[in-house]
């Protein structure tokens, strides 16, 4: 079979397949689910473009892993077909564990389980049907190889990952706010002491990623609207999961009633392997179809959050730099409550609160160090004349407040 494949995308144009391995491992069952999970979530309810997949990003990644590793064999930095080969299909598996609508049932249907346990899981068992050619990747993803620069360019505060869907969710969502210069970063690269670092003349570069990244997280990811309608399917799932509990009939594909219908925690994964089974099948299609039917489930407060989510008339979300006072939430609640006749027991899926967090860089967990013309290395931080790079390693906390439209404004939701 010719496993000499190109792939077209819209990002970076034509995207090669570099060996059959890597062929072989994009063909696989649980790589090809990830066409059917989208990248950025509910982010398409606030900008329509953003429907692209986790499938795509994984591509991405790879294509920008093979330019990476050019850069650096052409400065002198050996590296062996063998760790090419595992250090790309460590970068193209990084997210097959991610399940539908990224973390949605981490926080509902799934109690404990991440999806860095999961990929870790599914990488294992893709290894197995491979034969053990997938070990070196799975030990460089694990960060267990002697050559600590390959796990840095899979995951880092500079690696490929974050390149690649800052570029991409920019260009999907029209916010241009996150074009980095990624080719100049990767060209930029070097290898010092085992360690992935900088060369001076990229410092601009690596300054606007930084910048871009803090922005993209503000914009895209946490704007209130997008934070709104991820908890609303949160609320959806619990809401679901609870009726399922009762011994409520609930359509769902069985995929999604294997998660429904049983309290599911890390301990049943790592020792049942019937869980992961099951997780395989599951993707964005088997939430929506769902959400689909219970529009007109007999359950009013299931059926109402179904319907505003499909006719996207989402809660209104107030963002605050400080927690919400006690007191402006019972306010929001007592309006609820005289608007939409909601009793106490059941307020939590109409009004709630989230803490959100953005920290851009943190310079105590593999800082980005950047190679003066001296030869000496320092911390971006030291090497930047901007002064606002300070800024971006504090850890800037918000908080939001998510509630139903239809009961007004909240007149002055004051904040502690």
């Amino acid at each position: 079979m010719n496993k000499n494949k190109i792939i077209n995308d819209p990002v970076y144009g034509f995207v090669a397949i570099p060996t059959g391995l890597v062929f072989d491992l994009v063909q696989h069952p649980y790589f090809q689910r990830l066409r059917y999970i989208k990248q950025v979530s509910m982010t398409h309810l606030v900008y329509p473009g953003a429907l692209h997949t986790r499938f795509q990003h994984a591509i991405g990644a790879m294509h920008l892993m093979s330019m990476a590793l050019e850069t650096l064999r052409s400065k002198g930095i050996v590296i062996s077909e063998d760790e090419e080969e595992a250090v790309l299909s460590a970068i193209l598996l990084h997210d097959i564990g991610h399940g539908p609508f990224s973390h949605s049932l981490e926080h509902s249907l799934i109690e404990g389980v991440s999806h860095e346990l999961l990929s870790s899981l599914l990488m294992d068992r893709i290894n197995q049907d491979f034969g053990g050619r997938l070990s070196l990747a799975i030990t460089i993803f694990n960060n267990g190889y002697e050559r600590k620069f390959l796990h840095q360019l899979v995951s880092s505060q500079l690696d490929v990952d974050r390149m690649d869907y800052l570029n991409r969710d920019s260009f999907f969502t029209g916010v241009s706010e996150g074009v980095i210069s990624f080719d100049r970063i990767i060209k930029m690269l070097n290898v010092v002491e085992d360690e992935i670092v900088v060369e001076y003349k990229g410092l601009y570069s690596v300054e606007k990623f930084l910048i871009a990244r803090r922005l993209m997280y503000w914009q895209v990811y946490l704007h209130k609207t997008v934070i709104g309608a991820e908890q609303l399917l949160i609320k959806i799932l619990q809401r679901a999961k609870y009726l399922a509990g009762a011994g409520k009939l609930l359509f769902a594909t069985p995929a999604f009633q294997w998660f429904l219908n049983q309290q599911i925690d890390k301990s049943n994964f790592l020792n049942d392997p019937l869980h992961l089974d099951w997780f395989t099948r599951l993707d964005d299609t088997d939430i929506m179809s769902a959400i689909k039917i219970w529009e007109q489930h007999e359950d009013e407060i299931l059926s109402r959050m179904c319907q505003r989510i499909m006719k996207r008339d989402l809660y209104r979300s107030i963002m605050s730099d400080k927690p919400f006072t006690s007191s402006t939430i019972d306010s929001v609640k007592v309006r609820v409550r005289e608007c939409l006749g909601v009793d106490e027991e059941d307020m939590h899926y109409y009004v709630f609160t989230q803490e959100i967090h953005n920290r851009a860089y943190n310079p105590s967990k593999d800082p980005i160090r950047i190679l003066l013309k001296s030869g000496e290395l320092v911390d971006i931080t030291e090497a930047s004349d901007l002064g606002n790079l300070e800024a971006l390693s504090k850890n800037v906390s918000k908080y939001a407040l998510c509630y139903p439209k239809e009961v007004g404004y909240i007149a002055n939701p004051s904040a502690r």
